[in-house]
């Protein structure tokens, strides 16, 4: 095993299980031991699975050396954020007193991926019930950006997931995505994160907090290893009646046909407004990266998005759905909630009748995005305004804490509003050494475009081979 194994891709990884050069036991084992080192510092991981873990390996091994392969996830160990249930494990939901409970048995996504060979070696930090972009949870600790010595913001909701996968603690942990919770720590820890559209992917045995936004996808280093995860993952499931009205869909066979003729536009409106130089510099950089590789790259203006923006502070959007379900933790909880769930309890007062006009303006607001959007592949936007910053000054008071949430948000919330699909890809790096993230946002249930397009762009550039230096946390 090569001494950057710790960093290599799934699609590295996987002919060296298959070929038997590397065991999938010596991998789950290396990578438990850096978290043991590590976490310590970074606090990624609530907790380990070390004995299904060795098991699953062990049983791994013997497939593969029977001739019995599974594919490229066969043997490859992976994370999930603390929302996935996984049988005997407490599924905490980020809170002190766990939301969830003891899980009965795996989620959906989790009995996909192990029927695909995975290994699962533990479970990552999240926000409070997931209500949170920041990645900070004053109740369990905030997962530390690897890529800063000093505290930094990792992103949120899948905060642990994100930072595990940025310091080598695993090629791909899980995460979900409700406003961005998949894309903003991707983006701000220098990792691949796919938003899927709702209904690709079963949310059956995930903590919920937005049964119309709430989606699923992989945290990796590459694009091509999320490709290949969520070709695993996705799928219709009887246990989550949104995945039934659209058929799977085949990823891979598109994935590596370049951008050579596409027409891939900058989306102008709004998502560039109040920008970090920095990041406008290297996402409309990386915007002309794809008109160097053939693509049709040109502005274009996207009224829709304002109104997209308006409708994401009304709180009829989340806080019905996250109330409803949460009440009882909302209304009752005896320990401190964090100042991001406080929206949540304005669900309780929102009349019916006006969480129903405004899924009705949402959808009319669908209909007409997806007209402005016909004959665009995909569109090329910043992942978040800003870098990351300090958690010192994102979180010195009330008014810091939700003045930045909103900064962080707005990118990636369009996308969910919008019904959008997107990957966020790694773009460069601040003059203080800190991921900036670009996000290729496509059609609904065009995964297969965003995908292609991510993976050209990061075939092109070499910040895909960039690595903390994180000797600190040792």
């Amino acid at each position: 095993m090569t001494s950057d194994a710790s960093f290599a891709t799934i699609a590295e990884l996987a002919p060296e299980i298959r070929s038997g050069a590397l065991r999938s036991v010596d991998l789950t084992e290396r990578l438990i031991e850096r978290i043991g080192r590590l976490n310590g510092a970074l606090h990624a991981i609530v907790g380990l699975t070390r004995e299904r873990a060795l098991a699953e390996a062990a049983a791994a091994d013997a497939m593969i050396a029977a001739g019995d392969y599974l594919g490229p996830l066969h043997g490859i160990p992976y994370l999930a954020k603390d929302l996935f249930d996984v049988a005997g494990e407490v599924t905490a939901a980020g809170m002190s007193v766990p939301a969830g409970g003891v899980a009965a048995a795996d989620g959906a996504v989790v009995r996909r991926l192990a029927a695909a060979g995975m290994i699962l070696i533990g479970k990552t930090h999240t926000v409070q019930l997931a209500a949170d972009i920041l990645g900070i949870n004053h109740a369990l600790g905030t997962p530390h950006n690897p890529w800063h010595r000093e505290a930094h913001i990792p992103g949120g909701s899948s905060s642990g997931s994100a930072v595990a996968v940025a310091a080598g603690l695993a090629p791909m942990a899980l995460g979900t995505d409700t406003g961005g919770s998949v894309r903003a720590p991707a983006g701000l820890c220098g990792t691949v994160g796919l938003k899927t559209t709702v209904g690709r992917v079963s949310r059956a045995g995930v903590y919920p907090l937005s049964w119309t936004f709430d989606s699923v996808g992989p945290l990796t280093r590459s694009v091509e290893d999320a490709a290949l995860v969520y070709q695993a993952m996705q799928g219709p499931d009887t246990d989550d009646d949104s995945t039934l009205r659209v058929s799977p869909d085949d990823v891979l066979g598109d994935l590596k046909k370049g951008v050579a003729g596409l027409d891939i536009a900058v989306g102008e409106t709004a998502f560039f407004d109040g920008v970090d130089a920095e990041v406008d510099d290297a996402v409309r950089a990386a915007a002309e990266v794809c008109r160097s590789l053939g693509a049709d790259v040109a502005g274009l203006e996207m009224p829709e998005v304002a109104e997209a923006q308006a409708l994401s502070h009304e709180p009829a959007h989340y806080a019905v759905e996250g109330y409803a379900f949460n009440r009882a933790i909302v209304d009752g909880h005896d320990g401190p909630l964090d100042a991001a769930l406080a929206w949540m309890a304005d669900g309780r007062d929102i009349p019916a009748v006006e969480y129903f006009l405004a899924r009705r303006r949402l959808a009319d607001l669908r209909r007409r995005f997806a007209a402005r959007l016909e004959g665009v592949d995909a569109f090329l936007v910043p992942t978040t305004a800003l870098p990351a910053r300090p958690v010192a000054e994102v979180d010195a008071d009330r008014d810091s804490f939700f003045r930045y949430s909103g900064i962080y948000l707005r990118n990636t919330s369009l996308g969910n509003l919008l019904g959008l699909c997107a990957v966020s890809v790694p773009c460069g790096f601040s003059a203080d050494g800190l991921p900036i993230g670009l996000m290729v946002y496509a059609k609904p249930f065009d995964e297969a475009m965003a995908l292609r397009v991510a993976y050209a762009y990061q075939q092109a550039t070499e910040w895909r081979t960039r690595r903390p230096d994180h000797s600190w946390a040792a």
